[in-house]
């Protein structure tokens, strides 16, 4: 692996998982706050579009996974071809929901609810495909985590890039910035390492609920789920947190947004070498106690406390290293060891993928909801609307974070006795 995956193949890999990422902020962070303050759509209504949008998002990700696993049964041309198509799709969806070309409120959900799920689909497939090449090619604890962090600490880059873009250099040059990462980064795939050829009779063989089988993936899954939408929620609210419980100029939120992005890809070499000690699993439940630490302090933060805000946003990017880099070398472990590599990386990661868009529809489709129905609207500054941001910001990350830690310890790291081997 060390061979075939230094710098200029784990570049040539990783680089399509910058715009990937650039990408994903907008639509999960920057998207609500936008539309609430631009267009003046109630939280209610966004939350509804949101969780609509996920859903279906969410629902179509293990279709577009049996997808991939075919046309990497045909060869891997195959699949970068269709990432082609999708690249162009994701790119115009992107440019079209950020400039809308109707006004009239309910024309303006229709449009934004189509744009999203157009967006949500070239965007599920690309990620599902570059996700399971990166799992075809292999290798132990140290070299899954290797390729994985390659993937991820660009994306950590394109996020950082998206994060401080719109406020620096507005939308129109956010759009274009995209499209030309997204160019190179389809460029970038087209000569990375190719995966070893699949097998078409077992692609055939295989079957969506594949995965389902085995109760190692079912474990993997719950404690990836309920860690996923402890990240969810504050990844929704964090632009509200920012603007009314701190109450700081908008000129600071890129700050406070690439502090957090920036730190976590920074972090993913610290927390490889942990893996290297202690294994994926317990260097993940680590980063699971840092975070709950974290969003606990972070209660205690009033308006103009900017900078313990940034030391806060600084140290849970830390704990967000190793969601980024652990769970999917995790996952590409349990498919060598149920013997499925090479056969249904698709399903796996079409799963995969299908929870991680379940938790943001989850995120969003209730914390935003019951914000309202709280008292809180973007803006408000009374004291319950600004507790009720607290406790959907703060306190409900760190119930779920400490109910995904005991998951994890309790199902995965406790049965020691190889935990993540192949079980029917």
């Amino acid at each position: 692996m060390a061979g075939p995956f230094g710098k200029r193949n784990g570049l040539a890999y990783g680089f399509l998982g910058l715009p990937l990422a650039f990408v994903a902020l907008p639509l999960y962070v920057i998207l609500p706050n936008y539309y609430a303050k631009t267009f003046g759509i109630p939280l209610a209504t966004l939350g509804a579009i949101l969780l609509g949008a996920r859903l279906f998002d969410a629902f179509i990700d293990p279709l577009l996974g049996r997808l991939s696993d075919r046309l990497f049964a045909r060869s891997a041309v195959s699949v970068l071809r269709a990432g082609l198509l999708a690249a162009v799709l994701l790119a115009l969806g992107f440019a079209l929901l950020f400039f809308p070309q109707v006004t009239a409120p309910g024309a303006l959900v229709v449009w934004v609810s189509a744009m999203l799920m157009v967006t949500y689909a070239a965007y599920s497939f690309l990620s599902v495909s570059h996700q399971s090449w990166g799992a075809m090619l292999g290798g132990n604890e140290a070299e899954r985590s290797r390729i994985v962090a390659w993937r991820e600490a660009l994306g950590l880059v394109g996020v950082v890039l998206a994060s401080s873009t719109p406020v620096a250099l507005g939308l129109p040059a956010t759009t274009v910035i995209f499209f030309v990462a997204l160019a190179i980064g389809w460029l970038a795939w087209t000569r990375a390492v190719p995966p070893a050829a699949k097998a078409s009779s077992a692609v055939q063989t295989g079957a969506i609920w594949l995965p389902f089988k085995h109760s190692n993936f079912k474990r993997l899954l719950l404690v990836f789920m309920l860690n996923g939408i402890a990240s969810a929620v504050p990844a929704t609210l964090v632009l509200f947190f920012i603007q009314d419980r701190l109450q700081v100029p908008a000129s600071m939120e890129p700050l406070f947004l690439g502090s957090y992005f920036l730190t976590a890809a920074l972090s993913i070499p610290c927390w490889l070498a942990i893996v290297k000690r202690i294994g994926l699993a317990k260097a993940w439940l680590c980063g699971m106690a840092l975070a709950v630490g974290v969003f606990a302090w972070a209660t205690q933060v009033g308006a103009g406390q900017s900078t313990a805000f940034l030391v806060i946003t600084s140290l849970s990017g830390v704990a967000l290293g190793t969601d980024l880099a652990l769970p999917g070398a995790l996952l590409a472990g349990v498919i060598q060891g149920n013997g499925d590599s090479g056969k249904a990386e698709g399903a796996y990661f079409g799963w995969w993928n299908f929870a991680v868009k379940l938790n943001l529809a989850l995120a969003a489709g209730l914390a935003l909801p019951l914000l309202g129905l709280f008292g809180y609207s973007p803006g408000a500054r009374s004291p319950e609307a600004l507790n009720a941001l607290v406790t959907a910001y703060c306190v409900l990350p760190c119930v779920l974070k400490l109910a995904a830690g005991g998951a994890l310890y309790f199902l995965i790291i406790q049965p020691s006795s190889q935990p993540l081997q192949a079980t029917a």
